[in-house]
């Protein structure tokens, strides 16, 4: 009884994280793309001001959803921000990307085409410094950091039964409220899943249902593999050369972004 009832739990949790983006998706399905035409005919028919004005609360938006890590979806951005304006979008998203980089030092990355999702990442430091989740002064990101670690050293997806034993070896029981991060499964589960630091997915075929971990997109742009094998080397006081597949992957991921950063 108790694994048919995680079973329909695991079902149900599952089945609301699908229904609640249905709408957003709707939303982004009825957006088209404007063209060049469009676009410049939208502009005739605005002042300046309007659309700086306009630009203005688009940039606003997207620092206030990166304040909480959270990726920005088109969809959100057309129905909260642009509004009326959507004919002029592709405008609004130029002159915010421009703003980001001359006034921030940010970037703004789709880590998503299919989706359309993007994400602000800081341009003035290099890759392996820049990452928010080696930020030894904010705790949660260090048990990110702990569990990216994982996945990478253990080849690409682990077991969550794997995660929260690990977890439990250093004092973070998974299955008790943890005084720095609260809920610990829900953190993991859920809000590193939304900001896309993790995919958390069930394993097909397993009774009962298991999940299982892998690095999410923001990862792949945010997190050097480079930086956590040499972590990794000074924690186990080993050369991180000695983890042959994983030194291949981390320098072959570092030259690929280098040479997409000079294009």
């Amino acid at each position: 009884m108790s694994q048919r009832k995680r079973l329909a739990n695991a079902e149900g949790s599952s089945q609301s994280k699908r229904h609640s983006g249905v709408q957003d998706v709707d939303d982004d399905v009825s957006f088209t793309q404007p063209s060049t035409s469009q676009v410049l005919r939208g502009l005739e028919k605005l002042s300046p001001a309007q659309v700086d004005q306009k630009a203005a609360e688009v940039v606003q938006y997207f620092l206030m959803k990166d304040q909480k890590k959270m990726p920005i979806r088109r969809a959100e951005l057309v129905k909260h921000v642009v509004k009326e304006y959507r004919n002029i979008y592709p405008e609004l998203l130029k002159r915010a990307t421009q703003t980001f980089d001359q006034v921030f030092g940010l970037k703004l990355v789709e880590i998503d085409p299919k989706n359309k999702l993007y994400i602000l990442v800081n341009k003035l430091e290099k890759p392996e410094k820049a990452s928010p989740i080696t930020d030894p002064t904010n705790p949660k990101m260090g048990l990110l950091f702990v569990i990216l670690s994982i996945i990478f050293m253990k080849g690409g997806v682990v077991r969550e039964n794997v995660i929260w034993n690990t977890l439990k070896k250093l004092r973070v029981d998974p299955g008790e409220k943890h005084d720095e991060f609260g809920d610990i499964k829900k953190v993991v589960t859920d809000e590193f899943v939304r900001q896309r630091y993790l995919e958390y997915s069930r394993i097909p075929h397993t009774e009962p249902v298991e999940f299982e971990f892998r690095w999410g997109q923001r990862t792949d742009v945010e997190v050097s593999k480079a930086k956590i094998l040499q972590l990794m080397g000074e924690l186990h006081g080993q050369n991180p050369q000695s983890w042959t597949q994983q030194f291949r992957e981390a320098h072959s991921s570092q030259a690929s972004t280098s040479s997409s950063s000079q294009r």
